[in-house]
């Protein structure tokens, strides 16, 4: 799970500090650098990803998870003498341990669940470079940090407890290359040093972190009449949504079943993506069946009300199409990941906007996911605020923030706080708009027209 995430000198941020809960709420007013904080991440992830280790960040291309051109289009005010400098902080499913031996008789041991990273990067003679690696757990670990003005040589440093430290091998020599991507250790060091496999521990959870994260964005795919699937289970359900329905064929062929909560009966995959459908007000029964036997074709079909017929649907508004990707998603991804959901909101009534909020808040509790939601949904806030005041969620376990652009073109982030009654403690001023403003000036046109005697 994400506990935070710190940085400098990304985009519209010239500073970030954000702290994250089981669910996260983002809103904000378009082009105030809210989905900036998603896309960083997905930076992250999709560097991770790339086979080239010579690339230290993976800006993207057009079909990757998200395409933010070159350095200078990342960094602060397109300053390329500015660095980029980020730490996160996340807690692992299980514990880490580190294992050290004193003496024959007495084994030290170091264990946890909160581990922190820490990286800067910079533009320096034309490439760009990553200038200073660092793992903790529970405050102690590695930095591997320049020790020339040039960059290219660096130290390894440990605060572990002496016994836990790698011991560097007599006649290597005491620099090392910089850090790998932007978050490995460069391979010369399993030769430098004896017990280097401590360094190897902080990057596999880290990259286990990255592949817990899942994204939807705010465009999906529209509905098609047929769908080919040839058994295949995908990750996830696509940028757009375009692999939802197989995943929920891989997921039902499967036999998943999924719960709503403790003492409920589980239910088949489908049948739950179904039972929301219900819930959130947009049909009445969800089915996807094979056209023929052994045709590797399959149609989505609803019924929109109890006795209507059964339509496709792309022959009923766009409303479930789009809501459906994200429903998907939450109850297809492994337990304990971390979904970003951009706009999920989009193309849906008020009232299902609602209870998408509710739709998160189960799918995070019941599943134990992380929920990090960018949206305009004043209804999804409303809904949160009502879930914490009814004592149906702990108010540390949301966390809400507004977004704003300050008059230089800085982006701020608010912390909104909630308290456990579900009121929100300290409302930015026009948060949604002024509603007052626009009921009074209702009001008094109203007024004007009856005074000149409009019909």
């Amino acid at each position: 799970m994400l506990n935070s995430l710190k940085v400098e000198n990304f985009k519209a941020w010239r500073t970030l500090d954000i702290e994250f809960g089981r669910v996260t709420g983002l809103f904000g007013a378009n082009s105030s650098g809210k989905s900036s904080i998603l896309q960083f991440l997905l930076m992250l992830k999709q560097t991770k990803n790339a086979t080239d280790r010579r690339l230290v960040l993976d800006f993207g291309e057009p079909d990757a998870l998200v395409n933010l051109g070159n350095y200078r289009d990342v960094v602060h005010k397109h300053d390329e003498n500015a660095i980029i400098h980020w730490s996160v902080d996340w807690t692992t499913p299980t514990p880490v341990k580190f294992e050290g031996r004193r003496s024959l008789l007495f084994d030290f041991k170091q264990s946890g669940k909160c581990l922190q990273t820490e990286c800067r990067v910079g533009w320096r003679s034309s490439k760009l470079q990553a200038e200073y690696l660092r793992y903790n757990l529970g405050g102690r670990g590695f930095n591997l940090k320049p020790i020339s003005e040039d960059r290219k040589k660096f130290e390894l440093t440990s605060n572990l407890d002496p016994y836990l430290r790698p011991v560097q091998n007599q006649g290597w020599p005491k620099w090392l290359p910089g850090p790998v991507k932007t978050h490995l250790f460069p391979f010369q060091i399993k030769s430098s040093y004896r017990n280097a496999d401590l360094l190897n521990t902080f990057e596999i959870e880290y990259e286990s972190l990255m592949d817990r994260i899942f994204y939807l964005g705010p465009i999906r795919d529209y509905p098609k009449r047929d769908y080919s699937w040839a058994g295949a289970a995908p990750s996830d359900v696509g940028l757009r949504g375009e692999r939802t329905v197989e995943a929920i064929l891989a997921a039902t062929t499967n036999g998943e079943k999924r719960n709503l909560g403790p003492r409920k009966r589980r239910k088949p995959f489908q049948a739950m993506i179904a039972h929301w459908l219900k819930e959130l007000g947009l049909v009445n029964a969800f089915e996807i069946h094979e056209v023929a036997e052994g045709s590797n074709l399959y149609r989505t079909s609803v019924t929109t009300h109890p006795g209507s017929s059964r339509v496709m649907l792309t022959d009923i508004g766009v409303g479930v199409s789009q809501v459906l990707p994200a429903l998907v998603l939450l109850y297809y991804v492994p337990e304990r990941s971390i979904v970003l959901l951009e706009q999920p909101e989009i193309h849906l009534h008020p009232s299902v906007q609602s209870g998408l909020a509710d739709l998160i808040l189960t799918a995070a509790k019941t599943r134990q996911l992380q929920v990090i939601v960018e949206s305009h949904s004043e209804h999804l806030l409303r809904r949160f605020q009502r879930r914490v005041a009814e004592d149906a969620v702990a108010s540390r376990d949301v966390k809400l923030y507004f977004a704003s652009m300050s008059t230089d073109g800085t982006a701020r982030l608010h912390d909104l706080k909630i308290n456990q009654w579900g009121e929100i403690m300290n409302w930015p001023e026009n948060f949604f708009g002024n509603d007052l403003a626009e009921i009074s000036a209702t009001r008094v046109a109203g007024l004007k027209r009856k005074a000149r005697g409009d019909e």
